[in-house]
């Protein structure tokens, strides 16, 4: 119970310090990225307006990608650069969530690279 516990406050710790040095205003919005046990969400957030500019997830009928793994990490970082290249947003600040930048955030991320965005 306590490696679970310690491995909890490590991620708190971990989001707190990225939280931050990071912030999304108009001009360069922050993404951040959810890993739940089975989805993937993601959004586009504007801090200083306090609102969410785009999202995507694994939810739902419409989203490109079922699951959590990797290749939809993948799906969901080209499909989310596709939208936000439609609303003109070409320049981000990548927030992992408190995540370590290995494997389904990494793939999330060289994806959005991929199609062209500045994180």
């Amino acid at each position: 119970m306590k490696r679970v516990l310690d491995s909890k406050r490590r991620l708190m710790a971990r989001k707190a310090r990225i939280r931050k040095k990071i912030r999304g205003t108009s001009e360069r919005p922050r993404v951040s990225v959810c890993f739940s046990n089975k989805n993937i969400i993601a959004q586009v957030i504007d801090d200083d307006a306090g609102r969410t500019l785009v999202s995507l997830s694994s939810l739902g009928k419409d989203s490109p990608a079922k699951g959590k793994n990797a290749v939809a990490a993948r799906q969901i970082g080209e499909a989310l650069a596709d939208k936000m290249k439609a609303s003109g947003i070409s320049t981000v600040v990548f927030d992992r969530n408190g995540k370590l930048y290995h494997g389904r955030v990494k793939v999330f991320a060289e994806a959005m690279r991929e199609k062209g965005l500045i994180l």
